[in-house]
């Protein structure tokens, strides 16, 4: 994919000057440097480079909440993190966390421009086919659309989770010529599981560059879909095919990597958990390339002896931390208890760094250290975290680091991106879907289709992979204390089972924006969210004190500035907003 980037930004930069010679004064009609004819468009070349313009968006293309990590939108709004640093920093995710946000609210419409704009994009590629060139075969007429269609059924997915229902817009219409008219009072589920179908139906099972989706990834994004719908039997059909059959765009059979934290390591890109991932790359000239939403999510003031040295956002907060409990079977604390006072994770809040600190001995699952920093535990090579020195506002944020696609210091230079203002910018991929999430996705279906031991077994691949991610030192002892086992004892109550597989989302994709949507689909978020605010609302009480969910917040507002576009008539305003 990084080559995509390269190309499509060769091609529009190298125009077409038109220079007629004649008795007339047509000669000075000159075509602008930069524009490019309609034959240049409608080429194979021309149209697979408006498809890479389509892939390019995914990322949100330096827009910080509008990439499908929602590192905002899925995991501080469940839960798993908070904003951190200073108060005074990004204001604009304060009422977000808060559940204060409304129509007018700064960053309320990022996700909603960017998805527009992957739409508008994939929509000109569906709009060249409609006329190719003569060098466009039928075959390519197929697998272009079909990963043209996959990439709009994504952009309409991001915007049904977070507003709901609004305007669907193909490729039949553009600006005068209905655009402006079109409501938000259409399902979108209906169209974005068409897209989805197509794509499952005629995208080839690999691809040359490994970028490109694959009909295996649309299946996985397909059955996600139906989920979304409680859809299950659908979404079992499909799960158990991809599980059982299904490869990478590079023709890996999907599997899980062995040791977790391989997961997500730039060297080791497109492995076969990686169901779809957008291509990031370092040292391309243009962060917009690598990651460009994560710059100031890195542990603040590291200088040379950390990552990123920037800026202490998105912190883990103190029920996601303590939620990696376990008891001593090594199975997780499924009637949450893990917040209890005797039960929770012993952090540095309160201390500085030089004080004395005693660490948590408990029973720990292992993915907690390769999902958080916590003090006294080795940070990607870095060195042990050292706490407070690397937190820039405890009382604000609490005492831990993000740490999920975070350089390693064996990634430093190489996955990691120095040309701009910060060397917060990597190159590690990604990703969206990962076997992982298809496993407990499937599971899920399972239990609400009776088959409940089929569930337990795709939990416990998960387990045995955490099992096998012990996080050592380098004298060969373990970091903590990690005491982490299977369930095996027969699942015979699907509520139980239902407990389980939720928990074990949680533990396993933490930090990867996924908690919020599926707090909602679950119709937990209330309560969820109330435990959260119970502890977190106490221990952060400057940053979240007084914060309370509400049944409004389950969706964004529109934003204001659309509706005054075309109208409130037109366009329908969220209940409560």
């Amino acid at each position: 994919m990084n080559n995509f980037k390269l190309k499509i930004g060769a091609l529009l930069s190298s125009g077409l000057m038109m220079v007629a010679v004649s008795c007339s004064d047509d000669f000075l009609d000159v075509a602008p440097t930069g524009l490019l004819a309609e034959a240049q468009l409608t080429s194979l070349a021309g149209i697979d480079a408006s498809l890479i313009a389509a892939y390019s968006q995914v990322n949100g293309r330096g827009n910080r909440l509008g990439s499908p990590s929602n590192w905002v939108w899925g995991s501080i709004r469940g839960g798993e993190a908070n904003k951190g640093t200073d108060p005074g920093d990004f204001t604009t995710i304060n009422p977000i966390q808060r559940f204060e946000i409304n129509s007018a609210s700064g960053d309320v419409g990022s996700k909603w421009n960017v998805a527009y704009e992957g739409i508008a994009r994939a929509n000109n590629v569906l709009r060249l086919l409609a006329n190719p060139g003569p060098d466009v075969t039928p075959t390519d007429v197929t697998r272009i659309s079909a990963q043209a269609r996959f990439l709009r059924a994504h952009y309409y997915f991001e915007l049904k989770r977070d507003y709901g229902n609004t305007p669907y817009v193909d490729e039949t219409l553009d600006y005068g010529s209905g655009l402006e008219e079109v409501s938000n009072n259409v399902d979108l589920w209906p169209l974005i599981e068409a897209d989805m179908k197509f794509a499952a139906d005629n995208l080839p099972p690999t691809q040359p560059q490994v970028g490109r989706v694959n009909s295996w990834a649309a299946k996985a994004y397909l059955a996600k879909i139906y989920m979304y719908q409680n859809k299950f039997g659908e979404a079992k059909t499909l799960f158990t095919d991809v599980i059982n059959n299904g490869v990478t765009s590079n023709n890996l059979k999907y599997d899980l990597v062995p040791y977790y934290d391989d997961a997500f390591r730039g060297a080791n890109d497109n492995h076969e958990e990686s169901v779809w991932a957008y291509q990031a790359a370092a040292g391309t000239g243009a962060v917009q390339n690598a990651n460009p939403e994560f710059d100031l999510n890195f542990p603040y003031n590291t200088g040379p002896s950390g990552p990123g040295n920037c800026c202490g956002f998105f912190q883990p907060s103190f029920s996601f931390v303590n939620a990696f409990r376990t008891n001593a079977a090594g199975l997780p604390l499924l009637d949450k208890s893990y917040n209890d006072p005797a039960n929770r994770v012993k952090s540095d809040m309160g201390i500085q760094t030089a004080d004395p600190f005693t660490p948590d001995t408990g029973n720990l699952d292992p993915r907690v250290d390769h999902t958080t920093g916590r003090r006294g535990i080795p940070y990607l090579g870095w060195q042990d975290f050292p706490g407070a020195a690397w937190i820039r506002n405890q009382p604000n944020g609490g005492p831990y680091s993000p740490k999920k696609y975070v350089y390693a210091r064996s990634e430093a230079g190489t996955f990691q991106d120095n040309s701009s203002w910060t060397p917060g910018y990597t190159g590690i991929n990604f990703m969206i879907i990962r076997f992982a999430d298809v496993l407990l996705m499937a599971a899920e279906a399972e239990i609400e289709t009776g088959g409940l031991e089929t569930a337990r077994g795709y939990v416990n691949r998960v387990r045995e992979r955490a099992m096998n991610s012990k996080l050592m030192r380098e004298d060969g002892t373990m970091a903590a204390n990690y005491v982490i086992g299977t369930y095996d004892s027969p699942w015979t109550d699907a509520a139980t089972a239902r407990t389980a597989v939720r928990m074990e989302r949680m533990l396993e994709l933490g930090m990867e924006g996924h908690r919020f949507y599926d707090l909602v689909r679950w119709n937990t978020v209330q309560e969820e969210l109330d435990f959260y605010f119970a502890l977190d609302g106490v221990q952060l009480a400057a940053a979240l004190g007084g914060a309370k969910f509400t049944e409004k917040y389950k969706l964004v507002p529109i934003p204001q500035d659309q509706i005054d576009l075309v109208g409130s008539d037109i366009l329908i305003q969220n209940p409560g907003f």
